[in-house]
């Protein structure tokens, strides 16, 4: 029985790797091992951690690393911080194969760890492309990894193309795409929200009528800009009128820069069109997602699990520039009048054909499959 150790930093991460966990939990020839850190277990990111043991999974292992202050500097320091832990969590927990999951800041820690103690290494969703910090420690990580799960054969002949070694390299499909479908295989129907009230903070809103989701955060090489970046977008909203639901931004540098624009928008337009959430069950984003007349701002997954549901998207900024990218996508600069356009124009086009870019569901099975069968050396050598 082989040991795999998941380690989750994020709600982002959650999402990302929570139909592995659960096809890892249900093969009799794995075990897994979780570990949670980093912002998923701060409360202002939303206590992601209540959720993951809310859906059945005990963590073997938590790990506060998180340094207040959300800058460039604490960013590195934070990754320190997971680095000094994880290398006693891995020994105690002595795992067969460690899963990193994606491009977030903290999953450096984890992936330089594994490969520091030749412990295999496997990555999901490498080989993408966007902008911010996410591209270079998204090709790192590939570059420490042993074992390669992207999502698109896009994604793997770029691993490839890094020199992987093609064996060791398993178009997968998304496994944020797996809970997509399931729920979309049903009616997608929002249950009656009475969460609506009960969570959150600003106006009184209601989902009986066309509304907005939107989840911005900050663009770590635009450091210093994101009070400006999130004004623009909130102006639009202010101006679009529309029963918004909005998401508080992650932990990355230039955090607080975003949620002081939040807060003073607050303060000096009092929206009665917009209510701010910490954070969501999977479940019930998805369903939002599936639900709402248009997706907005810079997080991926309007661009991952909004291809497969076709929701009409504005992307905003340079956060997921170069990322690969269904019809349902418009693309603005930070730019009030832009993307209030763009959002009229996503509204009277409707809902988009399903793309399965980023696969059609079936990732979390396949990876587990994967993880019995495949060799798990820890030399790697260049492979052109």
């Amino acid at each position: 029985m082989r040991k795999v150790c998941i380690v989750v930093g994020s709600r982002a991460n959650y999402s990302s790797i929570k139909s592995v966990m659960c096809a890892v939990r249900a093969n009799p020839d794995l075990k897994l091992q979780l570990v949670v850190g980093a912002s998923a277990l701060l409360d202002r990111f939303g206590s992601v951690v209540d959720v993951i043991e809310s859906d059945g999974f005990e963590p073997d292992a938590k790990i506060t690393m998180i340094v207040e202050g959300e800058t460039p500097g604490t960013m590195a320091k934070s990754t320190g911080l997971g680095l000094l832990e994880l290398p006693t969590v891995f020994g105690m927990l002595k795992p067969d194969v460690v899963v990193s999951v994606g491009d977030r800041f903290e999953t450096m820690a984890t992936a330089v760890a594994a490969a520091y103690m030749n412990i295999p290494l496997a990555h999901t969703m490498g080989g993408e492309i966007s902008g911010t910090i996410d591209e270079s420690i998204r090709h790192a990580v590939t570059k420490l990894s042993h074992l390669h799960f992207p999502a698109n054969q896009q994604a793997a002949t770029r691993i490839i193309r890094m020199g992987e070694d093609p064996a060791m390299v398993h178009v997968v499909g998304c496994p944020r795409i797996d809970l997509v479908a399931d729920i979309a295989r049903g009616d997608g129907h929002l249950e009656s929200p009475d969460w609506l009230e009960r969570e959150g903070v600003g106006a009184h809103i209601t989902l009986d009528e066309p509304f907005l989701l939107v989840s911005q955060h900050p663009v770590t090489t635009e450091y210093g800009q994101g009070e400006q970046q999130i004004v623009e977008t909130l102006m639009a909203l202010h101006e679009l009128r529309m029963p918004t639901i909005m998401l508080w931004p992650n932990a990355d540098a230039g955090s607080e820069d975003l949620s002081r624009g939040m807060r003073k928008f607050r303060e000096t337009h009092r929206p009665e069109n917009i209510r701010f959430y910490k954070n969501f069950p999977i479940d019930t984003y998805v369903r939002l997602m599936i639900n709402c007349a248009c997706a907005i701002g810079n997080s991926s997954a309007p661009l991952r699990e909004g291809a497969y549901v076709g929701v009409p998207t504005v992307n905003i900024g340079t956060r997921q520039q170069g990322r690969d990218r269904a019809e349902n996508v418009t693309d603005v600069g930070h730019d009030c009048r832009d993307i209030v356009r763009a959002v009229k124009t996503q509204l009277a086009h409707g809902r988009y054909p399903s793309d399965d870019l980023y696969g059609g569901g079936g990732a979390g099975a396949r990876i587990a499959k994967i993880l019995v069968e495949s060799p798990l050396p820890v030399q790697k050598r260049l492979s052109y």
